[in-house]
């Protein structure tokens, strides 16, 4: 099972700030264990909304808002996606991302093609 793990953005991370020392060296510390189990598929950060867009289509006509976006709160700092055995073990390594970043992350399933399947049950 595929799973995604977001970080939020923050104020720090909103005006550009590069962050500790400490945070760098223990979310590089969990990518590295992360790789040597075999379950890291993606790990990447993003850029502050500054930098960003949105875009919206209705009825045809195309909107684009520049950022900065002013809910930091609802923002993505940045993303990990998973391939593990179970939601518990997905939970364990999410909780280590917490614990590096001292932020609570969000952690997401991924859909894959077998929950479409007529049995599925995970969009019940």
């Amino acid at each position: 099972m595929r799973y995604m793990i977001i970080n939020k953005a923050d104020a720090d991370s909103e005006a550009g700030k590069v962050p500790s020392q400490e945070v760098v060296d223990g979310v590089g510390k969990l990518v590295e264990d992360l790789s040597k189990a075999g379950v890291l598929l993606a790990a990447e950060g993003v850029h502050r909304s500054a930098l960003g867009a949105r875009v919206k289509v209705a009825d045809g006509k195309r909107t684009v808002t520049d950022g900065p976006f002013a809910e930091t709160k609802e923002l993505i700092g940045g993303i990990m996606v998973i391939d593990v055995r179970s939601k518990d073990e997905a939970l364990e390594w999410a909780a280590r991302l917490a614990e590096a970043l001292g932020a609570e992350v969000e952690l997401r399933r991924v859909v894959e093609e077998a929950d479409f399947a007529p049995d599925a049950e995970v969009f019940q």
